[in-house]
């Protein structure tokens, strides 16, 4: 059984944070939705009537997709020190082409973001992280795309030292849930390579987010 949008989760924190921020709204009008394998919204297309408190009108259209995490993987040579991002591939819509991503996936309900991140990094990679391994960059969300959407990440970071052999088996596994559509293949490659292969902004923020965390620590 399908969900209604404005009992969702994402709906409901959207609609939210637009009445804390002091909009007056209107109307939403619900254009399209799409839904999970269960019934949830997955993410939809609401066209708003809402009025600003300096009264001007916002911008109608927004994509609504909710909170999403993101986790940079790094796997280290524990030999030789070498660092390797373990990435996904997959087509994506944007340009019909194959994209290389950090791992990533949707909070929905009331799930704590950490424990999408633990669950998504082994889905997407085959990777088991527990809590301690698994490192927040960022503590209030940072929005995608600010004109269009509500989409809000989290990025979180994991190293995890392993010998070469290991490592190296990680690299070219299929993944991805069949139910959810999803092929994803891993991807494994030297740190510095990896922003070479990314069109993908998120993920280039992920690693931006990561070496400055890094950093700090020396």
């Amino acid at each position: 059984m399908q969900e209604q949008l404005t009992q969702s989760h994402k709906f409901k924190l959207w609609k939210k944070t637009l009445i804390e921020n002091g909009l007056d709204i209107q109307d939403i009008r619900e254009v399209f939705t799409r839904y999970r394998y269960n019934g949830e919204a997955l993410f939809s297309l609401v066209e708003l009537d809402a009025t600003t408190p300096e009264g001007d009108k916002i911008p109608p259209i927004c994509f609504i997709k909710g909170e999403v995490v993101s986790v940079l993987v790094c796997l280290i040579d524990k030999d030789s020190g070498e660092k390797y991002l373990l990435l996904v591939r997959q087509r994506r819509i944007c340009t019909g082409g194959y994209t290389y991503e950090m791992v990533a996936g949707m909070v929905d309900r009331d799930d704590d973001p950490l424990e999408v991140a633990i669950r998504e990094v082994q889905e997407e990679t085959g990777v088991s992280v527990t809590a301690e391994q698994v490192h927040p960059l960022n503590r209030d969300r940072l929005y995608a795309s600010t004109g269009t959407s509500d989409e809000g990440l989290y990025f979180f970071y994991c190293e995890l030292e392993m010998d070469k052999e290991e490592i190296a088996a990680y690299d070219a596994q299929e993944r991805g849930a069949e139910y959810e559509h999803e092929r994803i293949v891993t991807h494994l490659v030297p740190f510095q390579e990896a922003k070479q292969l990314m069109v993908n902004t998120n993920s280039l923020l992920n690693i931006f987010l990561y070496e400055e965390a890094v950093a700090k620590n020396y």
